[in-house]
């Protein structure tokens, strides 16, 4: 399932807020064993698991927008829009925060 949060920040200073907030989501959800692994200097490799099932996906960093995309085994589809929203709420966020000068 792909997902995009658009932003104004440029892609450099909308790494930074990824990496933020992938490292803040990891903390608030330890128990889903979340995983980020950079595989080039805007993609990364994305994972966590629920229910016992490992859910992987990708996240690239774009000019204005930060896309994900995740696969979801069919018997966890009715909680995708859920994980994509917890993301989703943390991308936006870390944005706020740069746009408050924060990050």
């Amino acid at each position: 399932m792909k997902h995009s949060v658009p932003h104004d920040l440029g892609r450099e200073k909308a790494k930074t807020v990824a990496e933020r907030a992938l490292e803040s989501y990891a903390k608030r959800f330890a128990a889903y064993n979340p995983s980020v692994s950079w595989t080039g200097d805007h993609q990364a490799s994305i994972g966590f698991k629920a229910k016992g099932v490992s859910l992987s996906g990708s996240l690239s960093v774009e000019e204005r927008s930060i896309d994900m995309d995740l696969e979801v085994p069919f018997l966890l589809r009715p909680f995708k829009g859920k994980a994509l929203g917890v993301i989703e709420e943390e991308i936006r966020k870390w944005v706020a925060k740069a746009k408050q000068g924060e990050v």
